[in-house]
């Protein structure tokens, strides 16, 4: 292996591979940047045994051949050196990898290539186009409220399904037993793309995923076992594996919502964060959540802790309904709030203990549940008489 590359062509795509594989535990070759180099390109490659990188970049080709080196250090030495033309041969006994610029010479040694497996091409019949930074603003809407816990296997994932309503609408769903967001799309082609029993990604691919995409287009396919995405010049590709569980039947939830007994709450949606931000110093380990006192123009928002006191606040609002007072973890109401736009928010309350869904008048076709917290009365101190 004999080439020379520009530094700058290649120190981003080092180092959207060196993201996914692992620092320092795991087998040696899934800590390996593979380096290729044949048609006038340097194919750069990694992979943790699950999500796998591919770049693609112009390099001048002496000899072709094929190296792995110690990922992370590779990508270091690269980042660490000024722009500029890289060679990078292999020794005449192909043990090391050599790296020169200029009168800077460094050593890297070699994987044997034994360990190089074949990575999964991307399918080029019937690839669809779509936005990135569309993408990257869905996993943020959606991802905070999927489950952290691999066990939980289908609620770990998020979950792209075609909408059952015929309007060739896509839903993307999160859920993790306590909130549940969910935000509606419509692309025809993406709709055609999913099969019907839709997609699952687990979470802990979602933020590998968000570092690799960019503003700029990309090209979506699927194949039976894997999601892939490249860019839209081609150059890189990102692929990671589906899920394959029964996502739970969210509908049965969301239907509750436009039933005729519901309670409705409009509130500033910067005022209620703000409050909601105070009254949180006053949460405890027993007690996190905030107590919402519901009347037709105004809102008090409560809470108290043995340790810390009580807080009570006041906000202006529009409120219909025969609900008198619900609570809230306040963390998570906080959460799902930030990631409105809108100025003013809508909560459909459904019952002391049942589902709240919140809206945004401008964040068009999502939605997010939040269960309630059981109200406990507690004394934290009793009068006798003497």
């Amino acid at each position: 292996m004999f080439l020379r590359v520009q530094r700058d062509e290649i120190i981003e795509g080092l180092q959207k591979s060196a993201n996914i594989i692992p620092a320092k535990t795991g087998a040696a070759f899934l800590r390996t940047i593979w380096l290729k180099c044949e048609d006038g390109r340097l194919n750069i490659m990694s992979t943790d045994s699950n999500l796998e990188f591919c770049g693609s970049y112009p390099a001048q080709i002496d000899e072709p051949g094929l190296a792995g080196v110690q990922g992370r250090a590779f990508y270091e030495l690269v980042r660490k050196l000024p722009s500029g033309e890289l060679v990078i041969k292999s020794d005449e006994g192909k043990q090391n990898v050599l790296v020169e610029q200029g009168a800077r010479k460094y050593k890297l040694p070699v994987n044997d290539e034994e360990w190089f497996q074949k990575f999964s091409a991307f399918p080029d019949e019937g690839t669809v186009f779509w936005s990135g930074d569309f993408l990257h603003e869905i996993i943020d809407k959606i991802a905070y409220c999927i489950s952290d816990e691999d066990s939980m296997e289908a609620i770990a994932c998020i979950y792209f399904a075609r909408a059952k309503n015929g309007d060739k609408a896509i839903e993307v769903c999160g859920l993790n037993g306590h909130q549940f967001a969910m935000i509606k799309f419509v692309n025809d082609d993406i709709f055609e793309l999913l099969p019907e029993e839709g997609v699952l990604i687990q979470k802990k691919y979602l933020a590998e995923l968000k570092k690799w995409l960019t503003a700029d287009e990309i090209e979506l396919n699927i194949s039976e076992k894997r999601l892939f995405f490249r860019t839209g010049d081609g150059q890189e590709t990102f692929s990671l594996p589906l899920s394959y569980y029964q996502y739970p039947n969210y509908n049965n939830f969301l239907s509750k919502l436009g039933e005729d007994n519901v309670s409705r709450l409009q509130v500033d949606r910067a005022e209620m964060i703000n409050s909601l931000e105070r009254i949180s110093i006053f949460n405890t380990d027993s007690n996190r959540c905030t107590h919402l006192m519901l009347q037709p123009s105004e809102v008090v928002l409560y809470s108290q802790g043995q340790e810390t006191g009580t807080a009570t606040e006041s906000m202006e609002s529009q409120y219909s309904g025969d609900m008198e007072r619900i609570a809230f973890p306040t963390k998570n109401l906080i959460e799902i709030l930030s990631h409105f736009g809108s100025q003013n928010v809508e909560m459909v309350l459904t019952g002391s203990e049942a589902p709240c869904g919140i809206t945004g008048p401008d964040d068009a076709d999502y939605q997010v549940i939040l269960m309630p917290m059981m109200i406990q009365e507690e004394t934290y101190y009793t009068e006798e008489d003497a």
